[in-house]
């Protein structure tokens, strides 16, 4: 039996993109963080009005503990 050899994309040239300036670098970046910090307000804000939820609706409507 034949041993098969594999190869990643990397090895091939043809199939590798060529380098970007930083200027090119800077530019497809100057807007990236934007969405992730959409979506990681979008997930604190849910959390946060989860627990007000809670607070609200379970622990406040058992009244007073002592």
């Amino acid at each position: 039996m034949a041993e098969e050899h594999h190869y990643t994309s990397a090895g091939h040239p043809e199939r590798v993109d060529p380098a970007i300036t930083h200027a090119q670098a800077a530019e497809a970046l100057k807007n990236g963080p934007r969405g992730a910090l959409v979506i990681a307000v979008s997930a604190v804000a849910l959390l946060f009005v989860g627990w007000l939820l809670f607070y609200f609706l379970l622990f406040l409507s058992r009244g007073a503990v002592g």
